[in-house]
């Protein structure tokens, strides 16, 4: 789509801050100026975090423009967010202070540009976010080091409301007051949203001030969407909190500032915010734009500036792929297998939407249950729903799901519960969140639970095959759902039967042999099969979904048939399905042993489009074609 969006240059900035002497005025305008690049920044990347950017954009203006001490200088005071959302909206205010590159606006979450969360590889950032809860945490290590080396400055975390459902954060709290840490500030960004809904109506949190003052923190409480409140209660908090750790819980409003964003705006009745992640639809954008610059030329004006000077930028932007989403199809083939079967259970860590399973909650409510943000809560209660009988279905983000609560999965294994663990957003591709939401290594996170089969579906049909694979198989499973939408060529390649360790030929080639699972790999390797054709290089393709089994007759009649036997896959090159194959080849011993190559990511993944990150981590059909052409002519040589 071609189009035209706006954007403030850092001048701009500079006259804000120097023409208005009202802190409070200018801590608003330059808000609201670090909200109309953040929107610009996310319209041009195409995805991006619009609601806790903007609800938190007061809380971060105060903090750099009046609260911290040399912010920006070696020993200064820091500032992180811990629920990571808002990055967008911290890189444009770090942007119009000069403290980034004024470029670096255009590069939301590209190759070499901004991430999508944050990343200690940027300028100002000090910590990189993960799964949820771990910022009070960090926070602690930098005063207790600073502290060992003599120095001190005050520490500034943010986090969100529905973040505070993850029990880390509050093993957190006594060991900040057991070591007086009166350089540590907590701000809870209170917007009352997570990721779709509502967080009372998901887990509700009770009375968070009760809570923290149960721990000894000194507590406070304002409108974080005032920048006259939020002076109030940092005065209040240096006067009344002296010698203890405090939290400001600032009350915001999801999408603040914007009518068309703010939670305030939502029909009456709808359970989901629309604006959490993503880019808003162009005509929300356009109105969301005016109704920023309208308040803004509007504060300007009373200062005796005048209207804001734009740049603008024409643009072509990212279009969203089409094509089926597997969790979309995971969703609705997992309630008609519950229809069937009443011992199926449902379990969701606050992803209903993306995770596939709204149809669930509304056909079968009360087999659904919402955990929240908490995955050790919720593979622990699978455990004990599947000592009842039951056969849950754990789901979340591969990246949350096979980390944060390994050890739970691990304990339901050893008392041979029978769970499937579903995992969606699996994989390097979506590149574009960074590398917290990557999930390249739960196969070797996960692979080695006893009993627990690891499976990737390439399309919809094999997706619909594996749930009920999953259902009636005697084990526990992990299904690894890649989210983006499948291509035409994956979603071609239907279903084969899903026999445990057995993998088909989807294209049939010559002696130089690739395996592959799930629709990125397959879909690279037949692009890369078609360009080795021009080569000379016939190549055969295989499908093996299963990533930590392999039946070794059946990989022993395939090596049969190979000189060369590459295995591609959408994970770290360590601990994954090459690892294995490499190993039942040398268990099978013999003579002749094809020639073996592995090809997965050697480092962390990179940030950027679906293009980009593919090429960078050597996953494109081009860069996937040029190293099996090396391979295949270094090997005729030999």
């Amino acid at each position: 789509m071609n189009t035209s969006l706006a954007w403030l240059p850092a001048d701009e900035f500079t006259r804000i801050l120097e023409g208005i002497s009202d802190v409070h005025e200018r801590s608003r305008a330059f808000a609201d100026a670090s909200r109309i690049n953040t929107l610009y920044s996310i319209m041009r990347a195409g995805s991006g975090h619009l609601g806790s950017s903007f609800s938190a954009a007061d809380t971060v203006s105060w903090l750099l423009l009046q609260e911290m001490r040399s912010p920006f200088e070696p020993g200064g005071d820091i500032y992180f967010s811990s629920k990571g959302h808002d990055a967008p909206g911290l890189y444009a205010s770090l942007i119009g202070l000069g403290a980034l590159p004024e470029e670096k606006l255009h590069q939301l979450r590209r190759l070499g540009g901004l991430p999508g969360h944050p990343d200690v590889s940027i300028p100002h950032m000090h910590a990189n976010t993960g799964s949820l809860g771990m910022g009070i945490s960090r926070a602690k290590g930098m005063i207790l080091g600073d502290r060992l080396a003599g120095a001190r400055r005050r520490v500034y975390v943010l986090t969100g409301d529905g973040e505070l459902q993850e029990g880390q954060n509050w093993e957190a709290l006594a060991g900040a007051v057991r070591h007086a840490m009166d350089e540590l500030t907590v701000i809870v960004d209170h917007n009352k949203i997570q990721s779709d809904t509502w967080v009372a109506e998901v887990s509700d949190l009770g009375d968070l001030e009760a809570k923290f003052r149960s721990f000894g923190w000194g507590v406070l409480r304002c409108d974080g969407n005032s920048a006259q409140e939020l002076d109030t209660v940092f005065r209040l908090r240096e006067k009344e909190y002296a010698g203890v750790p405090a939290v400001i819980i600032a009350d915001t409003v999801k999408g603040a500032g914007a009518a068309t964003f703010e939670a305030t705006s939502m029909p009456e009745g709808e359970w989901r915010y629309r604006f959490h992640s993503g880019a808003p639809a162009r005509e929300d954008y356009l109105r969301a734009h005016g109704e920023l610059v309208a308040s803004l030329d509007a504060l300007l004006g009373r200062h005796g500036l005048a209207p804001l000077a734009f740049s603008r930028a024409d643009l072509t932007l990212p279009v969203k792929p089409s094509g089926p989403q597997l969790p979309q199809v995971y969703g609705r083939a997992l309630v008609n297998r519950a229809l069937a079967d009443e011992r199926i259970v449902a379990l969701d860590a606050d992803l209903v939407l993306d995770t596939g399973l709204i149809p669930f909650s509304e056909a079968l409510p009360e087999r659904f249950v919402e955990c929240g943000i908490a995955e050790q809560d919720m593979v622990s209660m699978a455990g004990g729903l599947a000592s009842r009988g039951l056969l849950p279905f754990v789901h979340s983000f591969s990246c949350f799901l096979h980390a944060r609560p390994n050890e739970q999965i691990y304990t339901n294994a050893s008392e041979h519960r029978k769970i499937v663990y579903v995992g969606s957003l699996a994989g390097l591709i979506p590149a574009a969140p960074g590398h917290s939401h990557q999930a390249v290594r739960d196969i070797s996170a996960l692979g080695a639970v006893p009993g627990l089969v690891v499976l990737e579906p390439a399309n919809s049909a094999e997706t619909e095959a594996a749930v009920d694979y999953c259902a009636d198989a005697g084990s526990s499973t992990y299904l690894r759902l890649v989210s983006t939408p499948v291509s035409e060529e994956a979603e071609a390649l239907g279903a084969g039967p899903l026999t445990l360790g057995h993998g088909r030929v989807v294209r049939a080639g010559g002696r130089t042999v690739a395996i592959g699972s799930g629709p990125i790999v397959l879909t690279q390797l037949l692009r890369a099969a078609e360009l080795l054709t021009a080569e000379g290089i016939e190549l055969t393709v295989v499908a093996l979904p299963w990533l930590n089994r392999v039946d070794s007759a059946w990989l022993a009649d395939l090596a049969a048939g190979a000189d060369q036997l590459f295995v591609v896959e959408n994970h770290y090159t360590h601990g994954g399905q090459a690892d294995l194959i490499a190993r039942s080849l040398l268990e099978l011993g013999g003579e002749r042993l094809p020639a073996f190559t592995g090809i997965g990511l050697t480092e962390v993944p990179r940030c950027g489009t679906e293009a980009e990150a593919l090429d960078a981590h050597g996953l494109s059909a081009k860069r996937l074609a040029e190293r099996i052409q090396e391979r295949v002519r270094s090997g005729a040589h030999r």
